[in-house]
Parts: structure tokens; C-alpha cells; sequence
């Protein structure tokens, strides 16, 4: 599979395949998503996280008691890691030969506008799940592809991030840019996402042999799966 660029990413240091800047995501901290995670699944839990990034949620994770494999294909970011299993690998084509009582898919990696590639995604999750465990992923909430506009805000001391162009090229598409700015540092990623509302991510996940079970805010932004 030879996956269309969705993404794009500029700035200073590293830039991942998918367009992420590895320097930016370092000075990134958790708001929550471990605790949210961590209080649907059971204590202990073995957790395959897909697309883990420089640990931001891994290292939270152990904290809480998980055994954690990350899994991300650039070994910039997993060079970050500490105290979990790494696995550099793209997403899609990881086979590993054991399963997990979570499967974790988080920062809207779902919404890719490729659709080969989500359901590739997805059946990664259908193949790494134990059979009584359970798939996390994170989505926007469907209707946030109608009203989301430009906009900027503050995330801490001179760190701002915008959302500073946005259109809808075809119905369910979102076409936008972030910048991401840290005192003189600036980071720029354009990306192409596809709404999955309730009916099609059921869907789709039956085709990788998931179902919905429930969500874990009441936005159904995070979207709790379980083997068929």
C-alpha cells in the first residue's frame, strides 16, 4: 500500500513522515487523555498504543500500572521513550504475534482522508485486540466538521496554537493548516481530514471485526470498540 500525503509539516528540527515536528511534540503534556483511558480499562491492562509519539501518553501510562508497547514509524520520536517496549513501524502493516487487553489510536489518526488507509488502521486494531479486551480511538466529534472556523489560543507562556485556514473541498473533507509557536520556534502542519460519523465508523469497523461498545465522553469524541 502506497498511502497518499495527507499531511504536511514545516519548522525547525525533524519532520516525521506523517508531518508531525518531534521537537514540538517534546514540549508537549498530558490534558487528561491517560486518566480518561486508564479509568475504561481494567487495572494492569497491556496496551498497544499506535502512533505513541515521544511518549506523551506512554509515560503516564506505566505510571498508572499498564504494561505499554508504542508503536510509531519514526524512531526520532520513539528515541524519546522511556520504560515501555518500542516498535518502530508504520501503523498499517504492524503484525505482531500477540494481542492486548487495549489497543490505543489516538490524535485523530483515524480521520485520515485516505480511506484504504483507515481500514488498514483498523484492521491493526482488529488483529492486536484480545478477544475479551477492547480498541480505543480518537475522533473529532462528528458535528465539529460543520461549525470548527480559524482560531488561536493560548497553551501556556509564549506557546499559541491556530488553526489559521479551513475549507471543505467535498462534503465530510476538512482541509486545514495549524501553526504551532513557541517564543521564536514556528511550526506549520496542512492536513486533509474525513468526518466519521456514528453510522460510518460502525461500519467500518465491522469490516476489521469491531463494533462500537460505548464512548468515554459525552461528545462520543472517544470511541470505545470490541471484538465482534
Amino acid at each position: 500500500m502506497t498511502p497518499r500525503r495527507l499531511y504536511q509539516g514545516t519548522g525547525p528540527g525533524p519532520i516525521t513522515p506523517d508531518g508531525c515536528s518531534v521537537e514540538y511534540y517534546t514540549t508537549l503534556t498530558p490534558r487528561g487523555e491517560p486518566e480518561l483511558v486508564h479509568d475504561a480499562i481494567p487495572a494492569g491492562a497491556s496496551i498497544l498504543e499506535l502512533g505513541a509519539g515521544v511518549g506523551r501518553i506512554t509515560h503516564r501510562l506505566l505510571e498508572l500500572g499498564h504494561e505499554v508497547v508504542a508503536v510509531d514509524e519514526s524512531p526520532e520520536m520513539l528515541a524519546h521513550i522511556r520504560g515501555a517496549e518500542t516498535v518502530c513501524s508504520p501503523i498499517q502493516t504492524l503484525a505482531l504475534p500477540r494481542t492486548f487487553d487495549l489497543v490505543l489510536l489516538m490524535s485523530f489518526v483515524i480521520e485520515t482522508a485516505d480511506d484504504d488507509l483507515r481500514a488498514a488502521f483498523l484492521r491493526t486494531c482488529g488483529a492486536h485486540v484480545s478477544a475479551d479486551g477492547c480498541v480505543i480511538l480518537q475522533r473529532q466529534p462528528p458535528e465539529w466538521y460543520d461549525t470548527v472556523q480559524p482560531f488561536e489560543r493560548d497553551a501556556g507562556p509564549g506557546h499559541t496554537v491556530s488553526m489559521t485556514r479551513v475549507s471543505r473541498p467535498a462534503p465530510g473533507l476538512l482541509d486545514a493548516t495549524m501553526e504551532y509557536t513557541i517564543g521564536e520556534r514556528r511550526w506549520t502542519q496542512t492536513f486533509v481530514s474525513h468526518r466519521l460519523d456514528d453510522d460510518r465508523l460502525e461500519h467500518e469497523l465491522n469490516q476489521a471485526g469491531l463494533t462500537v461498545s460505548g464512548f468515554l465522553d459525552g461528545d462520543r469524541g472517544w470511541v470505545r470498540a470490541t471484538p465482534l
